[in-house]
């Protein structure tokens, strides 16, 4: 039996770089953004407030990095119908918006940034542009957001009844 895992986490260095990374981004597309960047344990590393960025993202994007950072996946990828639920079940302090990455290297979760302030999709970009700073991080190129706030989908409504 194991008693002991290996385990890789970021540094301070590496929080910083992502940020710096991701900042960079988001004043390359011109979008003023708040950036969070946690460690494995969805501890706070890193943070930067854009001047003109939403203050409400402020907690979003620190939301959006602990639940990448914990879940293993991006933000934004559960279906719209269970993200109330599961939100609830995780005292609030898990996201289904669009914007967060782990930073994962070689199978190890080291952390996550996320990004917030304009769409999901520049939510999103912010977000890898600051993962890239850690050589040899996924970037996640095949993740489908699946949340109400990039598909469209209303909550209560389904097209696939007829009301007669």
């Amino acid at each position: 039996m194991t008693y002991v895992k290996d385990t890789k986490t970021l540094t301070l260095a590496g929080g910083l770089a992502v940020l710096k990374a991701a900042i960079a981004e988001a004043e390359k597309i011109g979008q003023p953004m708040c950036i969070s960047v946690v460690d494995t344990g969805g501890n706070l590393l890193a943070f930067g407030r854009m001047d003109g960025s939403k203050a409400l993202s402020v907690i979003s994007t620190r939301n959006k990095a602990i639940t990448s950072a914990l879940s293993n996946e991006p933000t934004g990828g559960a279906h719209a119908d269970v993200e109330l639920q599961v939100t609830l079940a995780q005292e609030n302090k898990w996201t289904n918006l669009v914007g967060g990455i782990p930073i994962r290297v070689d199978g190890f979760v080291l952390g996550a940034v996320a990004a917030g302030s304009g769409t999901g999709t520049q939510d999103l970009a912010v977000a890898r542009a600051g993962a890239a700073a850690i050589p040899g991080a996924d970037m996640f190129l095949d993740f489908k957001p699946m949340g109400a706030e990039d598909t469209g989908i209303i909550r209560g409504s389904h097209p696939e009844k007829v009301h007669g």
